[in-house]
């Protein structure tokens, strides 16, 4: 910008010195013209030793130079020249404001990473380099330091701020034991962390990684620029020379053809397109970054606004993915012993339901006396509490330990209203009553799915795939209104599933897109299938940010609708560029041709268009 002013006040100056010409007038307005553009200039140069000659650069070079020539020769006007370039300029500005403004948003988003690791040596702590750091070493992380690497507590406990990765605003309580991620930040008191991975597979590591990637992967949009410019420039320059010289042969007048020329060069630059299309798709990922979204390329911002099919996972996604206990029905004892009892007997597993038990009943450490656990594969667990045969586990359980569960009204899942998995307990092989657990539905799912709906997805193209069992899966299902949904799947039979829903709706001209939300880390291949694979919570899984082409930062599946209402706007922005940029230059072209634009009018067709074409591109960073 200071080069701008600069060259526009020098211009301005030279206005008010006594008159001068011939070679001593071209040096002086030579000096403001090399200010603005030198390194224009220098990339028309480079362009040509590398044999890309047709470009905007050599487009501004051969424009300006021409005029300069015309004014020297008494036909023309330095300032032509000099506002030309000026104006450019201008318009590269905007273009790397409204880049930078795209880039601080991802930045400022990912500015994660830890400068520094702390070290223990001779008894003292030191800072070292993040990425010399290997598996195994201890770290000391003090308060309000970002934890460098992904580990392990092993000594102290503290509060953690993970907004930066998750945008959950309330910080998480961590002790020994507990697995921490890079990028977060200690809030308390001091901690020593074995880490468990190395920097350049640490989380931070692999997000970064994630956005330096995103801008590489082209939209067909992006690519017919490419192509475009490719033909477009070679053919415009090739009409300017005709234009140049063959109604000069005719007509006469070679100066003023060739000033038409000139004049029809600076308008045909396709810098408004070459510029404008890439640029709304990075400020699109830029905007998506801020709803903390990440997306991994252009060409799936395309995919994501062509979407008409959405296929949900159910654990993970649309529910948290850990189980609770929903409704204790005692038969033999109160609910306050059958929940204590069936913590108990799963107070050393680290199966989900055993932690939805021991969740249920914090206080189950006390002083019984725990004896004889035993795990029975497909039945569930039993062992002596204070010398009693307590046994927790399923149907077949208590069938095979003949504990009468006939006597039990409430023990028919489908005649209870608190559906889920119901866990069965007896005591000295006497049935005492169950339990039901289940996984409990995310917050903003319900409204994920309603917002779907307005955004044009029809009941029958909102799908819910589980390997949960049918009656669970039903009860979701139900409870967020989705009509199609399959249940009992292994991992294989969703990829089965997927073939099939793709092959039955993809229309003849392969435009319509199917999206698939998983968890990232079980549906890697589904993921990977779908043309646009969305993980959910997958910051800590390789599967995740391998297999995904859109990682959702905070595990909200509300983000989803987000995303493809981003993906919308961008892409109407897109079109808007296009048509305004081609039909602008078309019709200045034309009337360049027949000497109704003059250079300054051209000027505007280039950098003006280019300019509020930019302008717009920078409406995709905001939703």
């Amino acid at each position: 910008m200071l080069r701008i002013i600069l060259s526009l006040s020098i211009t301005i100056l030279i206005y008010f010195i006594p008159d001068v010409s011939g070679v001593t007038k071209l040096i002086i307005y030579m000096i403001p013209y090399l200010i603005a553009g030198y390194d224009v200039l220098l990339e028309a140069y480079e362009g040509i030793k590398e044999r890309e000659i047709f470009d905007e650069n050599f487009l501004m070079a051969v424009s300006t130079i021409g005029c300069f020539i015309l004014a020297f020769m008494k036909t023309g006007d330095y300032n032509e020249a000099i506002a030309v370039m000026i104006f450019y300029k201008v318009g590269e500005f905007f273009e790397d404001y409204a880049t930078d403004k795209s880039r601080k948003n991802i930045i400022a988003l990912m500015d994660i990473r830890a400068e520094y690791a702390n070290i223990e040596a001779d008894g003292k702590v030191i800072k070292a380099d993040p990425q010399n750091i290997k598996i195994g070493s201890i770290i000391i992380v003090k308060p309000g330091e970002k934890i460098p690497i992904d580990g392990t507590i092993i000594e102290g406990k503290s509060n953690i701020d993970m907004s930066a990765l998750t945008g959950e605003s309330i910080p998480k309580n961590i002790n020994v034991g507990d697995e921490v991620l890079s990028g977060s930040i200690n809030l308390n008191h001091a901690i020593k962390i074995k880490t468990t991975k190395n920097f350049e597979n640490s989380t931070v590591s692999k997000i970064l990684n994630l956005i330096e990637q995103a801008s590489e992967k082209k939209s067909k949009s992006e690519n017919f620029i490419t192509r475009f410019a490719k033909i477009y420039t070679p053919f415009v320059c090739i009409s300017a020379l005709i234009l140049a010289f063959v109604p000069a042969l005719i007509f006469g007048d070679f100066s003023k053809w060739v000033y038409r020329a000139l004049t029809f060069l600076v308008i045909s630059c396709p810098c408004a397109l070459v510029i404008s299309i890439p640029l709304t798709f990075f400020a699109g990922i830029g905007g998506a970054g801020r709803n903390k979204i990440l997306i991994k390329g252009s060409n799936y911002i395309e995919a994501l606004s062509r979407a008409k099919i959405i296929i949900f996972d159910k654990t993970g996604t649309l529910t948290k993915g850990n189980f609770e206990v929903r409704a204790v029905h005692p038969d033999l004892t109160d609910e306050n012993n059958l929940l204590h009892l069936a913590a108990h007997v799963e107070r050393f597993s680290n199966h989900p339901v055993a932690n939805s038990l021991k969740k249920a009943y914090p206080n189950e450490s006390d002083d019984c006396k725990i004896e004889d656990v035993e795990e029975l594969a497909g039945y569930g667990v039993r062992a002596r509490v204070n010398n009693n045969l307590i046994c927790v586990g399923n149907l077949k359980f208590m069938d095979l330990i003949k504990a009468d569960v006939t006597h039990c009204e409430k023990c028919d899942i489908n005649k209870n209203e608190n559906s889920g998995s119901i866990i069965h307990v007896a005591i000295n092989n006497k049935y005492a009553g169950h339990i039901i657990i289940s996984d409990v539905i995310k917050s903003n799912s319900s409204r994920a799915i309603s917002e779907l709906k307005n955004l044009g997805f029809s009941s029958q193209d909102i799908i819910m795939l589980t390997g949960d069992s049918r009656q669970n899966a039903e009860q979701v299902a139900k409870e967020l209104k989705i009509k199609n949904f399959y249940a009992e799947l292994l991992p294989s039979d969703k990829v089965n599933k997927i073939e099939e829903i793709i092959n039955k709706n993809r229309d003849n001209k392969n435009k319509n897109k199917i999206i698939f939300a998983g968890d990232g880390i079980n549906d890697a291949p589904v993921l990977a299938r779908s043309d646009v694979g969305i993980a959910m919570g997958g910051l800590g899984s390789d599967a995740a940010i391998e297999a995904a082409d859109v990682v959702l930062m905070d595990d909200d599946p509300g983000k989803i609708p987000v995303a493809i209402k981003i993906s919308r706007k961008c892409m109407s922005i897109v079109k808007q560029n296009i048509i305004f940029a081609i039909g602008i230059k078309l019709l200045c072209l034309i009337f360049g041709a027949f000497g109704f634009v003059n250079m300054w009018l051209a000027v505007f067709a280039d950098v003006g268009v280019m300019v509020i074409a930019v302008l717009n591109a920078l409406r995709a960073l905001f939703l």
